[in-house]
């Protein structure tokens, strides 16, 4: 069966209201127009006025003349009617039928163009929220395009290095040396690292991590992580200090994902501060626990700082100075307090440092 389109259901229901308007007005009006007519004739009688001997001919013409204009009404009323309705339903239905025209490209590909605004108050919100569609898909398309990129990127000089190593072997029918041999090892725990964390940012954007929320105290966990990345730095590098009230609130939290962020933090701060100081502070609001780690490194551009929790990002300062990372640490860090039901912040001056700070509900 073959489905109506919406200007003719706009011209159909507009007909149907125009007739049943007139048809209700002509059932009434020729029930109550004799009685009324009628009684008019009796007013004029009773001022003086001589109708009685024509009163049948002037109700047979008041009859032929209501008669003619009720055809003449619902000829004049449905012409008009769908005159004006083709037009109101082309003016309502011609940004519907540019949406769809728009969604076909956007199918293909093509999010460049836009729906016009409308006078109409539903049809402009609706094309509003059309281009906001529209802006998301094309972010979101551009986001995946990134994503390939950068992954094909950081596949590309691992496996480069790892093919020309074993080629080398093969071509020479030597054995690897101890130098190449590490060399590979290094490169093979590179992909394998890469490859956990987008498994693990993977399973964190789609919501299928698996947390055990329980009171946390978190001075111990803290108190081992500095402990532990205190050893790691070197004589003439930053300092590790720590900043936290005596009287600490236990918070909602998993435990393990929680060192997780942590060590995601602390790890970033150490890489990116080669001299100075990192803090690890603390402190309490009635609902939350807010922990920030504060460096003294090299930071970031204002224009970068919201780049910071993409997958893949990294500074141009980082790319120059570390070659290890994979850019997708911080992304995952946010998504690990935001299913914890936290927020994570971050500040940061070029040439001055960086803060990272997130929450943590109290249990």
């Amino acid at each position: 069966m073959t489905k109506a389109r919406l200007r003719v259901h706009l011209i159909r229901s507009h007909l149907i209201v125009m007739v049943v308007g007139l048809i209700s007005f002509i059932v009434i009006s020729k029930v109550a127009s004799h009685h009324l007519f009628s009684l008019h004739l009796d007013t004029l009688e009773d001022a003086g006025v001589l109708i009685q001997e024509t009163e049948l001919i002037v109700f047979e013409s008041f009859q032929k003349a209501w008669n003619s204009s009720t055809f003449w009404a619902l000829f004049v009323g449905v012409g008009a009617t769908i005159v004006l309705s083709g037009r109101i339903s082309q003016r309502i239905v011609r940004p519907l039928v540019k949406m769809e025209r728009i969604s076909r490209q956007f199918a293909s590909g093509d999010f460049a163009e836009r729906v016009p605004s409308s006078n109409i108050a539903e049809l402009a919100q609706l094309g509003t929220s059309f281009n906001r569609l529209a802006l998301t898909l094309e972010d979101v398309e551009q986001r995946r395009r990134d994503l390939i990129g950068d992954l094909t990127h950081e596949l590309r000089t691992p496996l480069t290095i790892l093919r020309c190593h074993l080629e080398d072997a093969l071509n020479s029918q030597s054995s690897l040396s101890l130098k190449t041999g590490e060399m590979m090892l290094r490169e093979t725990r590179r992909l394998e690292r890469l490859v956990n964390d987008l498994q693990e940012l993977s399973k964190a954007e789609s919501g299928h991590l698996s947390f055990n929320f329980h009171p946390l105290d978190l001075r111990p966990l803290i108190g081992d992580l500095v402990g532990r990345f205190s050893s790691q730095l070197l004589d003439e590098g930053p300092t590790l200090e720590l900043d936290y009230p005596p009287h600490l609130p236990a918070v909602l939290a998993d435990r393990d994902r929680t060192e997780q962020i942590l060590v995601n933090l602390l790890s970033n701060a150490i890489r990116h501060t080669s001299q100075g100081s990192i803090k690890l502070r603390v402190w309490t609001n009635p609902k939350e626990v807010w922990i920030s780690v504060e460096d003294t490194g090299c930071g970031m551009a204002p224009n970068e700082v919201p780049l910071v929790f993409e997958r893949f990002w990294r500074s141009p300062q980082s790319r120059k100075k570390h070659k290890k990372g994979t850019g997708i640490g911080l992304a995952i860090t946010k998504r690990l307090v935001e299913l914890q039901g936290g927020q994570i912040q971050v500040e940061s001056k070029l040439g001055q440092g960086s803060i990272f700070r997130f929450s943590l509900p109290i249990a």
